[in-house]
């Protein structure tokens, strides 16, 4: 086989693997194993140790179907020992070159793998509605939230499912940062009609992280004439970005308009029963041998900042546990987590009150006699208020209990208090700030 058949067959092989496997056990594991060579139909590959033993255990099905994908039926993988002498023909040096990001589609992220929980309900319905009756049903579908809590995983979603039962309609995804790449590599290279063609016509266009749209002026004008080109068409757009078009301040207000002209849904960060939903899910998708359930409820207690964090965590216990020749049990996932993830160490305990009212004082420039005073002059007023609605949100306190806290005052002045607050924080954007400032510096999300 020629040099530059190596090369291609080593490249497409190494893209399909990644594509099979999620992204923690790819850069732990997976991605330190090398290329030797191509001998016949066996792609020879090579790897430390460990990691050749747990490629070999875990995921040997895996790599036949890769191989087999690119090589065709009856192709194996054989994992060489890197001292093991090679043969006299040198391997190939081959350049880890990945496809571009609007290509990549991981057929590992479909609606069957999505773990649906309260904090993304409403966001999965959406999508696999619009995957089912591609734009006839919210056109265009804006997913907003943090980081990390799914959003590209129901894109990949969506153009999967519509690949598979689309009957031939075509759905592209890609990145705001791939979508200008592209846009200015077809300007110095003098392809816009090319351009176009790819992103134009389609009948799904899924685009995430629109925020990095913002201040590329070209690039968002040719994505403005882009969605209208598809929307006109009748073609659905879903879009993702980490906070709501309203908060887009950097983009066009016309492309903002555009972006709120259909449906607006968030995902928020999972609660521990679906944190721990995700944890099995995951344990019985990879195959990863026997783990104690009391170790997937100490991580889902945790690590509760966003599912890549989760699934990281649970690697990195199932690794150690696995090089430790360990049992996965709590003890372990509390050592491994105290260890690796010290921040994720023992999650610190609800304020009080009066931590509360300290924090309010200090946010708003108050001082606790004015916060705990009668008086309804501003900014001591909003303070208290504020400082009511956190002790409400953070704290497990009753009203009553609340009210007697800031100067005796009842339970209706206590809910009067979060329902102005809640009024004040959807429609002023410095209140909202202020407010999720004050629970932030407190341990609340």
């Amino acid at each position: 086989m020629s040099a530059l058949d190596s090369a291609t067959v080593w490249h497409r092989f190494r893209g399909e693997l990644r594509k099979a496997v999620n992204e923690s056990t790819w850069h732990i594991w997976l991605e330190r194993m090398g290329f030797r060579e191509v001998d016949g139909t066996t792609i020879v590959l090579e790897a430390p140790d460990d990691v050749r033993s747990w490629a070999q255990t875990r995921f040997g099905r895996v790599l036949t179907a890769c191989a087999e994908t690119v090589l065709g039926p009856g192709a194996t993988v054989r994992i060489a020992d890197p001292e093991e002498t090679p043969p006299e023909t040198p391997a190939v040096a081959v350049p880890r070159v990945q496809a571009p990001a609007s290509q990549q589609l991981n057929p590992r992220l479909t609606f069957d793998q999505f773990v649906i929980g309260e904090s993304n309900r409403l966001a999965h319905a959406a999508a696999l509605a619009v995957a089912e009756t591609p734009g006839l049903a919210y056109n265009p579908l804006f997913i907003c939230g943090p980081p990390g809590l799914g959003k590209t995983h129901l894109l990949h979603s969506i153009a999967n499912y519509v690949h598979e039962h689309g009957g031939g309609m075509t759905a592209r995804y890609t990145t705001a940062e791939a979508f200008t790449d592209h846009f200015v590599a077809a300007i110095q290279g003098g392809d816009m009609e090319g351009f176009k063609a790819q992103y134009r016509g389609v009948d799904v266009l899924l685009v995430d992280d629109v925020q990095f749209l913002a201040q590329k002026a070209k690039t968002e004008q040719e994505f403005f004439h882009t969605f209208n080109v598809l929307h006109q068409a009748g073609a659905q757009l879903v879009l993702t970005s980490d906070r709501p078009p309203r908060d887009l301040d950097a983009l066009e207000d016309r492309l903002r308009e555009r972006f709120e002209a259909g449906l607006v849904c968030d995902v928020r960060p999972a609660d521990r029963a679906t944190r721990l939903v995700i944890l099995r899910k995951r344990v019985a998708q990879d195959d990863v041998g026997e783990v104690d359930p009391a170790a997937l409820d100490l991580i889902a207690e945790r690590v509760d900042a966003n599912i890549r964090a989760l699934e990281g965590a649970l690697i990195r216990v199932v690794a150690f546990g696995s090089l430790t020749g360990r049992p996965v049990t709590a003890e372990l996932a509390a050592e491994v987590l105290a260890g690796l993830y010290p921040e994720l160490s023992k999650k610190k305990a609800a304020p009080t009150i009066k931590e509360i009212q300290e924090g309010a004082c200090e946010a708003f420039g108050v001082s606790m006699e004015a916060l705990l005073s009668a008086s309804r002059t501003q900014p001591a007023a909003f303070a208290r208020q504020v400082a009511m609605y956190v002790a409400r949100e953070l704290t497990g306190a009753t009203l009553p209990t609340i009210g007697r806290a800031f100067g005796n005052r009842n339970h209706t002045t206590v809910l009067h208090a979060c329902r102005r607050t809640t009024e004040r924080m959807a429609s002023d954007r410095e209140a909202y700030e202020a407010v999720h400032n004050l629970l932030r510096s407190l341990g609340g999300n």
